[in-house]
């Protein structure tokens, strides 16, 4: 279990808390507006109103015991630029911020941000692959070179195993699970016999999984 400081619970931060109360973690979140804050509540381990801008309140917090902190501020870039920069002076141990825009990407990661989430460029892509592939199940971009893409099970591979696909020396793409009934399995053998009705999680490449998968993006 990590601990995470959650600032900012709008429609984004409250998706954050909802996930990070599936996943079982500890989490405070903090926003100025207790409406929100209340909305939320369900989902965290506590929450509080206070302004992240304000280094006193944030030094009330113990940045240092948090294992991340979340910057998911939608309203206001400059309160996240503050809030970033001064989480990184009181020594946060991990910061991953908010960007709803590209000159905000880079300006977040200039003033110490460690990672930084894009969500309506993420959502673009993801919309983009799924309304044009429709085997696509899901898909995630590791990077600008690899994705993990997780797909029903093409025709031509019904009733073959991994092995007989050889996918991996054809297309250099790896298979790491197999979902069947909702149930994914990871641990799966080169003789596991592949069904229609199934779905597979595979990572490669981005042109070696447009390649094999016919991904348009």
């Amino acid at each position: 279990m990590k601990s995470v400081l959650l600032i900012g619970v709008g429609r984004f931060g409250k998706h954050i808390a909802i996930k990070l109360d599936e996943l079982n973690q500890q989490v405070l979140a903090v926003d100025m507006d207790e409406e929100k804050i209340n909305e939320v509540l369900p989902y965290v381990t506590n929450a509080l109103i206070g302004d992240s801008t304000n280094r006193e309140f944030l030094q009330s917090l113990g940045i240092r015991n948090f294992d991340v902190c979340i910057v998911a501020i939608g309203d206001s870039f400059q309160n996240s630029l503050e809030t970033v920069w001064q989480l990184k002076e009181l020594g946060a141990k991990k910061v991953i911020a908010r960007a709803s825009r590209g000159m905000q990407e880079k300006f977040l990661f200039r003033i110490g941000a460690d990672q930084v989430v894009y969500p309506e460029k993420d959502l673009a892509a993801w919309t983009a692959i799924r309304c044009t592939s429709d085997h696509i199940k899901d898909y995630m971009e590791l990077d600008d070179d690899y994705s993990i893409v997780e797909i029903t099970i093409p025709e031509s591979w019904h009733g073959k195993t991994i092995l007989q696909l050889d996918i991996r020396k054809k297309y250099g793409i790896n298979v790491l699970g197999v979902r069947q009934n909702g149930h994914l399995n990871m641990n799966i053998s080169p003789d596991r016999v592949l069904n229609i009705h199934e779905e597979v999680l595979v990572l490669g490449e981005q042109r070696q999984l447009q390649k094999c998968f016919r991904l348009n993006k």
